[in-house]
């Protein structure tokens, strides 16, 4: 009777974790999933960050980046030029690349005050490979507009895993603004130039002011 409950149990168990597994597989689910992490790690660590703000470098790091992909985000970044780097000169790329995420990501949270946050209700994603998932950062204060994040998903059609690869904040795509920014410095001055530049630029320490002197990071 007791070997009949534990197989019973076991089955029970293996079918809630592949339901678990097959629900972070939709774009809906890892957003939220990712948006809970990274707010409830903020959240606790609330007192530390805001005597090191670079801590949120550990929070992208942790509960941000394994949803993205990166590589796939640095290429489309480079636009047309990305065909023209040498093997070794995109590996570098991709490797600083990451690292600029990391600090572009973390300076964008640092903006976060304790702001309520909804992920858009899941839609019917069937034979798409591209899905646009909305965030809203809500305000406690309703006479000001929430701030909108899409973030882009893509599919990949080797594995069947949806993994983020592009920020689009208040209708600016961070990939379309980047291949604008960069394809200039690419052209003019190679991309060591640019590897070179986004190595200053990641970095740099987290400063929650300079959200204030820009703004958001919606603009």
């Amino acid at each position: 009777m007791l070997k009949k409950c534990i197989c019973i149990c076991s089955l029970f168990l293996a079918s809630f974790v592949m339901a678990a597994e097959a629900d972070l597989q939709n774009p809906y689910q890892k957003t939220q999933n990712a948006a809970d992490k990274i707010f409830v790690a903020i959240n606790e660590q609330s007192a530390q960050i805001k005597s090191n703000p670079d801590i949120l470098k550990n929070v992208v790091r942790s509960d941000l980046l394994p949803y993205v992909h990166v590589k796939y985000a640095a290429a489309l970044s480079l636009g047309d030029n990305y065909k023209d780097v040498s093997k070794e000169d995109r590996e570098a790329y991709f490797n600083v690349f990451e690292k600029y995420l990391v600090q572009a990501f973390a300076q964008a949270l640092s903006m976060y005050n304790g702001q309520t946050y909804q992920v858009e209700t899941e839609k019917d994603i069937s034979g798409k490979n591209i899905v646009s998932v909305r965030v809203l950062l809500l305000n406690p204060d309703k006479t000001q507009q929430p701030i909108r994040l899409d973030f882009q998903w893509r599919k990949n059609t080797a594995t069947g895993e949806w993994q983020a690869y592009d920020m689009v904040a208040e209708g600016v795509s961070m990939i379309t603004t980047k291949q604008s920014e960069w394809s200039t410095v690419v052209r003019q001055q190679g991309i060591k130039a640019l590897i070179a530049q986004l190595q200053s630029q990641a970095n740099q320490k987290i400063d929650p002011n300079a959200n204030q002197s820009k703004s958001t990071v919606s603009k």
